[in-house]
């Protein structure tokens, strides 16, 4: 019998349209049943080109309503991005369908935002064929920015400015532009004029969009005061630097007057005191360009601006203040107050030039009339506090697994209470379970591989997928093969090739494996019982020791999950406990031998680690754009079992693979899985963190006070990993790289001056930026670590006061040590440093050398070494 949807699978258009066009209504209802089904059991096929077009066409040619369309082609695995809507118009106009513009507007509001243009095109030809206004939320408005600088090959013919002062829709949704976050980082594409656009005057270094945009003003086609108080809005509400660049360029094109910044002053001054760096100095340009300001209101904002921690902008606004102190007499004093604000500030030169400004006009800073001396006044660590209760409601749980899937970085400890519920529910009430998690997977799009990949999570998605379908053979196939391996593995000593797949995420993934067989009903559960050995007790992910003798002691005879009783003993800390390893083995089973063996050995042998430098890979081709941008060279550590020990799980052979770019995964859980051997998932997690600062990749150092908030031995991967994420190129690295510092520094597990070392030795290598080390530094000083900087400093000075040329940062490095010296009064020697101070001139390297020497002359509290 011929299958009346055979279409569907050859991607026939004209076919799928032959078939809608002669149905009756009956039988266009059974096959828009037969239609939703289909697409339901194919929900691990993507859809795309002729394939969705027939799809499409099939859908409005015999679904009753536009909300089941929707249903049907808004589903992540369908691409509209390559489907024309013209025969579907067709298709619905010859049916007499009255709601395409309901589609229209339903599948716009489930465009993806993270590729907001794949469908624009389509969901906007079929409002335009429907002559209806554009939607104006924010994931269409996304679209629309994104398909602007795409134009096809027939809108090629007109220039940017012709196609947007053609565009019906500009009225509506170019007031939007101000208003959706992430529109700078669509605007990406809108870097250099293309040649046939550069402006007459020869300009082509400017963005094109905003010169576009500003045509269009100049041309009477857009308000310029909404242009100018739109940007002027998005700038105040901040975002990421690079994505402000296209605003401050459309800002910059629109030239204000001097009465248009005059009419708008409060709003630069919050700029100027609130903005990013480069949208202050924007407000700044613009301000200094009135012949007149109220006085009172720039010297409030200026005692905001004058403790920023860029120093350009603190020195324009120390030179404007001077200039308005010697042009008004009378405001001078007032003035002068003013300017003494920045003498607190943390660059040692701008305090100085600050102080002398302030004196100049009548004011003199006086500092304290004695010296006290402090070291780090940092909490002390906290003992970690209990796992919260176990999830025990299928709603709960479904709001558990929505949170998670919302948010990657979220907290590791929720994919452990999720695996525990997921098991508990499903023994207690799996129709209510399945009832819970149904929506929340189908929004994430965890029921199609192409939205959530398996690997994910450990596999989660897997497991959700088979207790919301327990007819799906596709993840229990991958399980039993995960499961194999790694029996093997146990009893053989063999490991696997690709070293590149790390133990931990194996074990994660096995572990995940061994649930999913038993919520699956292929394997027993582990313990006899809906509960895991290796669920944690603490919320490091630690587990008490009791706890697992308690849940051994139940388990009996039964043997429990291989990766799951292996993670449990990992959980355990890293301590000989002879008292407890007694008790477990006069359990008289194998797995209470096995946990009596692991107490009295204290957990993992304790692992050898090895310095190296590595090279970046092997170049991909003739054309590898990824190998340029790469880092020739990186510092790793190496890990290796001591000699003779057994390293029955492999988890102590980390070896240094060639320089690559990575994303974050699945490391957040390591630190979970290894609570107790922070300095080994230290060894693991290096590539990563290191891609922060010499890759530039965002995202890396998260695990560092995630590392820090565990225990066990530091070592040098630790070290190495705090000394790159100091140097990291996005703030949140940094800070959380401090929060480790400050953290390990608390409970002494920080070697300051190894991470100082490791500061100096890759600065002055070339392997990070050192201009980025200082301001950090500085937080963890004002957060109340100032000895242990001081430390971190000493070590890093010398091999970069040797360093020819001088790296550029450096002058801030001293100034730094310099002020924390003089707060501490410890004097540590810096060899070289004596040197650099002698030199003649009077350059900012050694007048800032000079004040260190003088800062450890003076010094009386104490030394370190």
């Amino acid at each position: 019998m011929t299958d009346p949807l055979d279409f569907l699978r050859t991607g026939d258009v004209a076919a799928a349209t032959a078939t809608v066009d002669g149905l009756d209504d009956t039988q266009r209802r059974r096959l828009g049943v037969d239609l939703v089904a289909h697409v339901r059991r194919r929900r691990d096929e993507w859809w795309s080109s002729w394939h969705a077009t027939a799809l499409a066409v099939a859908a409005v040619g015999c679904l009753p309503t536009a909300a089941q369309a929707a249903e049907v082609l808004g589903r992540r695995n369908v691409s509209l991005r390559q489907v024309p809507a013209t025969p579907v118009v067709e298709v619905a106009r010859r049916r007499g369908v009255t709601w395409l513009a309901d589609l229209a507007y339903r599948l716009a509001a489930r465009v993806d935002r993270s590729s907001p243009g794949a469908s624009w095109r389509f969901v906007a030809d079929l409002l335009r064929a429907e002559q209806a206004p554009p939607p104006t939320e924010e994931q269409f408005v996304l679209g629309w920015a994104a398909i602007v600088g795409r134009p096809t090959e027939d809108e090629r013919r007109d220039t940017l400015v012709d196609r947007l002062r053609q565009d019906p829709w500009l009225d509506s949704l170019a007031p939007r532009l101000f208003e959706v976050d992430g529109l700078g980082d669509e605007w990406t594409w809108a870097l250099l004029l293309p040649d046939d656009e550069i402006r007459p005057d020869g300009r082509n270094r400017t963005l094109k969009l905003p010169a576009a945009l500003a045509q269009l003003a100049a041309d009477g086609r857009l308000d310029r005061s909404m242009l100018l108080d739109g940007t002027l809005s998005r700038l105040l509400r901040g975002e990421r630097p690079a994505a402000l660049r296209v605003f401050v360029a459309l800002h910059d094109e629109l030239a204000p007057t001097v009465s248009q910044i005059s009419d708008r002053l409060a709003t630069y001054l919050r700029l100027l005191a609130d903005g990013a760096s480069t949208t202050a100095a924007l407000a700044q340009r613009m301000l200094r360009r009135l012949p007149e300001v109220d006085l009172e209101a720039l010297l409030d904002t200026s005692s905001a601006v004058l403790l920023r921690p860029e120093k350009t902008l603190v020195r324009a606004q120390l030179s404007w203040l001077d200039q308005l102190a010697r042009r008004d007499g009378a405001q001078a004093a007032r003035v002068a107050e003013v300017l003494a604000v920045a003498a607190e500030h943390p660059a040692v030169d701008i305090a100085d030039r600050a102080r002398a400004l302030a004196a100049r006009h009548g004011h003199q800073v006086t500092g304290p009339a004695e010296t006290q001396f402090v070291g780090d006044t940092l909490p002390s660590a906290a003992t970690p506090a209990a796992v919260p209760p176990p999830i025990t409601h299928p709603d709960e749980l479904a709001e558990e697994v929505a949170a998670l899937f919302g948010d990657a970085t979220a907290d590791p400890l929720a994919l452990e209470r999720i695996l525990a519920g997921v098991l508990r529910l499903a023994t207690a009430d799996r129709a209510a379970l399945v009832a819970a998690l149904t929506p929340v997977l189908d929004r994430a799009g965890a029921m199609t591989w192409s939205s959530l990949p398996e690997a994910r999570f450990g596999g989660l998605a897997g497991v959700l997928r088979v207790v919301a379908d327990s007819n799906d053979p596709v993840p229990a196939r991958g399980w039993a093969a995960l499961v194999a391996a790694w029996g093997r593995e146990q009893t053989s000593g063999q490991r696997p090739a690709d070293l590149q797949q790390a133990m931990l995420r194996r074990l994660l993934r096995t572990r995940v494996a061994e649930i999913g067989q038993v919520v699956d009903g292929r394997a027993a559960s582990p313990t006899g019982v809906p509960a895991l050995l290796a669920a944690p007790t603490l919320v490091t992910g630690a587990i008490e020791p009791a706890a697992l003798f308690d849940r051994l002691a139940r388990l009996g005879e039964r043997p429990p999950g291989p990766a799951d009783f292996t993670q449990a003993l990992l959980r355990l800390p890293a301590v000989v406990d002879e008292p407890l390893a007694a008790k477990a083995s006069a359990l008289g089973t194998q797995s209470g031998q096995t946990l009596a063996a692991w107490l009295r050995a204290g957990g993992l042998p304790r692992p050898h680690y090895r310095l190296v430098t590595v090279n970046r890979r092997e170049r991909h081709g003739s054309y590898d754009f990824r190998y340029d941008r790469l880092p020739a060279r990186r510092r790793l550590v190496e890990v290796a079992a001591p000699p003779g020990a057994l390293d029955r799980h492999g988890l102590l052979d980390v070896r240094a693979r060639p320089v690559d770019a990575r994303s974050v995964d699945d490391e957040t859980y390591w630190p979970t899985q290894l609570p107790g051997y922070r300095g080994l998932v230290a060894a693991y997690a290096l590539p990563l963190v290191a891609g922060c600062a010499d890759l530039d990749e965002p995202g890396g150092a998260i695990l560092l006070p995630l590392l820090a908030e565990r225990t066990g031995e530091s070592g040098p991967a630790l070290d190495l990993a705090v000394a790159y994420g100091l140097a990291a190129r996005h703030e949140p690295d940094r800070v959380a790289a401090v929060d480790a510092v400050l953290a390990l520094a608390a409970d002494g597990g920080l070697d300051a001056a190894a991470v100082g070392t490791h500061l100096g030795s890759l600065a002055a290598d070339g392997m990070i930026v050192l201009t980025r080390v200082a301001a950090a530094l500085r937080d963890a000083t004002a957060a109340g670590a100032p000895l242990t900087v001081w430390r971190i400093l000493a070590a890093a000075l010398p091999p970069l006061l040797t360093c020819r040329p001088t790296p550029r940062g450096l002058p801030d490095l001293l100034a730094l040590a310099a002020r924390n010296a003089v707060v501490t009064g410890v004097r540590i020697e810096v060899p070289g440093l004596a040197d650099v101070a002698a030199r003649g001139g009077s350059s900012r390297l050694v007048t800032e050398a000079r004040r260190l020497v003088a800062a450890l002359n003076s010094s009386s509290g104490g030394s370190a070494g």
